[in-house]
């Protein structure tokens, strides 16, 4: 799993995520996303590179819409398809976030 990341006007940070999002990389994954956006408005996530997500990534993913929610900040995931869309849609996250195409 890769993350690359632009910040916009240091108002909101979109981060492209790719590869895999598993138990194995669900910590890393968790400890760097906290580092990039601490202290950013917003957050958007291009999951267009996603190829698989394990509830390890789900639960970071939550994890982090909570902790935007709780500090008034806005979280929305895009371009999000294939197999990891028809995840979210089987766990209901795809009424939890803000999904755009």
């Amino acid at each position: 799993m890769t993350i690359r990341s632009e910040l916009y006007e240091n108002k909101h940070m979109e981060l492209f995520v790719s590869g895999r999002l598993d138990t194995a990389s669900a910590s890393a994954f968790e400890l760097e996303l906290n580092r990039l956006i601490d202290g950013t408005i917003n957050v958007i996530f291009d999951l267009k590179g996603l190829e698989y997500i394990s509830s390890s990534g789900l639960h970071v993913l939550l994890q982090t819409q909570k902790l935007m929610t709780a500090n008034k900040r806005k979280l929305v995931i895009r371009n999000i398809g294939g197999m990891v869309k028809t995840v979210f849609e089987m766990v209901g996250f795809n009424t939890i976030f803000t999904l755009e195409e």
